[in-house]
């Protein structure tokens, strides 16, 4: 690849709705929304990489580092060779990857980061476990519906990922309330937080 893809991070503990937000912004024009956790559930579960997924998944686990990414970077070839993504004109909004400071590092090369939007929730863990529990019975996520797997998911979160945000410049980092009750309120603060206009951001609850 001889250029950087233009990039801006959506993280988030499992069941923040990171992912929802990131679908709302992958629909405007000029962003495109690419989650792991989409590449990984189309993955044939009888095919060789769909074996390993399933191994590390429902054991709660991230899967290895190198098979993430290089499973990333073959999908966003082949959605540029299908003229489904734009590196000259548009922006991927990335969900779920990078994932620990490793990948990051790995990809470096590949992206370049333009925000980083941190979804802030301060529900308490059982709280959150019951909503991705009601979530896996709507959408049929198999992966969210055993409790001990979201609890060792939230774990691996603190663990592994939230030191993602010591690997970036501070100044690429903002904190969205994702306690307004919905995609729009939400949204709303993700759109100004990527004008540069954080004044008008709803105040995180203290």
């Amino acid at each position: 690849m001889s250029e950087k893809y233009k990039a801006i991070l959506m993280m988030g503990a499992p069941g923040s709705g990171k992912g929802t937000h990131g679908k709302w912004l992958g629909n405007l024009l000029g962003f495109v929304h690419v989650a792991s956790g989409d590449l990984f559930r189309a993955l044939d579960k009888n095919s060789e990489l769909g074996k390993i997924f399933v191994e590390y998944s429902s054991k709660g686990l991230l899967v290895p580092d190198d098979f993430t990414v290089r499973l990333w970077e073959d999908h966003m070839k082949r959605m540029v060779a299908a003229k489904k993504f734009n590196p000259a004109t548009e922006t991927l909004v990335l969900d779920g990857i990078p994932r620990n400071v490793n990948q990051a590092k790995m990809m470096d090369p590949l992206i370049d980061v333009q925000k980083i939007v941190v979804i802030c929730v301060e529900h308490g863990l059982d709280e959150i476990v019951q909503r991705m529990k009601l979530r896996a019975e709507k959408e049929g996520r198999h992966d969210d519906a055993n409790e001990a797997t979201i609890r060792n998911r939230f774990a691996v979160y603190q663990k592994e990922t939230k030191p993602l945000l010591d690997h970036y410049p501070v100044s690429l980092q903002v904190h969205v309330n994702g306690l307004q009750g919905g995609p729009v309120p939400v949204a709303h603060d993700v759109i100004c937080a990527l004008l540069g206009r954080t004044n008008e951001m709803k105040p995180l609850p203290h």
